[in-house]
């Protein structure tokens, strides 16, 4: 019976000691502050101290230049907000550290921004830009993952091109232009072309049917709008002060209009 209860005693402190073991290599808890969880605590029993986890959602930003499909040199920022897997820290604490943020999350995105970038040329980052983020963010998700890190966010910033390309994307915008106004000047020398034409072909269809009218008439309305005209411009001339009319030609019957008699 002795041996037995001293049997049974040995085994249940053996249990307990590799349960003590087992959360002392990798056990932790998790605090929690105003009803959220802010901090997780795994306690590291061989050197008796124990490691605070954020394990809020924090963000990061981090730049990478890369190039394009056509050899074009892009400079790009990106934003992502992550957080740890709490189920996989104890994993995260063994393998990568307190620290496994830093060393996790530069390193994937500037290998996930190199892939994505390579496939596209220059111009395409920008007409495509929905595209390429979402390319970007997919297969960031996947490889946080891999870490147990969890990405709430991926974003992309900055994108900025080389200064050649700059200067080329400059000058192919200002031909554009140039081009778009020649364009505009053609159009609207063509559109007085044609209004000359029709302006030219009415006044000859103008000029035509007054002489077909004076053909088959005569003169007679032709000069009873000269005589209304000559009879306004006479009536106009002897209101205005100063201003003398000699008609001209030889006529005895010639009158002097517009003295100012009053003045006199």
């Amino acid at each position: 019976m002795a041996g037995t209860a001293a049997a049974a005693s040995f085994l249940r402190g053996l249990a307990k000691a590799t349960a003590c073991w087992a959360w002392g290599v990798g056990g932790g808890g998790v605090a929690v502050h105003g009803g959220r969880r802010e901090r997780a605590v795994i306690f590291d029993r061989f050197r008796g101290k124990p490691y605070i986890f954020d394990i809020r959602t924090r963000p990061h930003t981090f730049s990478s230049t890369s190039g394009t499909k056509d050899l074009q040199m892009v400079s790009l920022s990106l934003r992502l907000l992550s957080r740890p897997d709490v189920p996989s820290l104890p994993t995260i604490f063994t393998s990568l550290g307190t620290d496994y943020d830093d060393k996790v999350l530069p390193s994937i995105g500037n290998e996930v921004l190199k892939a994505v970038v390579a496939q596209f040329n220059a111009d395409q980052l920008l007409t495509e830009r929905p595209r390429v983020s979402a390319l970007v963010r997919d297969a960031l998700v996947r490889r946080a993952r891999e870490f147990n890190i969890v990405l709430d966010d991926v974003a992309i910033t900055h994108l900025a091109y080389g200064a050649e390309f700059s200067l080329a994307v400059e000058k192919k915008q200002v031909a554009q232009q140039e081009a778009e106004r020649s364009r505009f000047l053609v159009a609207r020398a063509e559109q007085e072309r044609r209004a000359a034409i029709v302006r030219a072909e009415g006044e000859s269809q103008a000029a035509r049917l007054i002489s077909d009218a004076t053909a088959a008439a005569g003169t007679g309305l032709i000069e009873l709008r000269r005589i209304e005209a000559a009879k306004e411009i006479a009536a106009d001339l002897s209101r205005t002060p100063n201003v003398a009319y000699v008609p001209a030609g030889d006529h005895p019957n010639r009158m002097l209009l517009g003295l100012n008699t009053t003045a006199r």
